[in-house]
């Protein structure tokens, strides 16, 4: 199978180490050249010791999921002769504490808004799109957190 690979690069520079008020902002490189400025959550690590403009990890996973599922979607569409216009999905993470006292990302929902070409399918067969994307996405497949899709109406 392929692999896929990401560089993460931080230094501490002349920042004292000791006294946790380092900053944590680093760089994701991706092998296309694509450098990402990151950060933990502000909601996890105050600034200055994070950085509210770079992505988080918990926001790069719910944006993998949803393009995971995004890119799915409308290969499925295609297949049946769907046309889609636009897809926005507003995608949210939940954390929450497991028993053992530590956080995860509980439940991730999809809420996806698409812009067809012609008629849209009926609410059914939107529902089975949806469904059949979320079992063939890879990142979806990968993780135990709920994957929920919030279709409109």
């Amino acid at each position: 199978m392929s692999e896929h690979r990401a560089t993460i690069r931080w230094s501490r520079g002349d920042q004292v180490f000791s006294d946790n008020r380092y900053s944590r902002a680093h760089e994701w490189r991706f092998d296309g050249g694509l450098s990402v400025p990151g950060s933990p959550s502000p909601h996890v690590v105050p600034p200055p010791m994070s950085s509210p403009e770079a992505v988080d990890p918990e926001e790069a996973f719910v944006a993998a999921l949803s393009s995971c599922h995004m890119l799915w979607f409308l290969d499925l569409a295609r297949q049946r002769g769907l046309v889609v216009e636009r897809y926005e999905d507003e995608a949210v993470g939940f954390m929450a504490r497991k028993a053992a006292g530590r956080y995860w990302i509980e439940r991730v929902e999809l809420n996806p808004r698409i812009d067809w070409q012609g008629d849209a399918p009926d609410a059914a067969a939107l529902a089975a799109l949806h469904e059949e994307a979320h079992a063939r996405c890879f990142i979806a497949n990968s993780v135990t957190s709920e994957v929920v899709t919030n279709l409109p109406g």
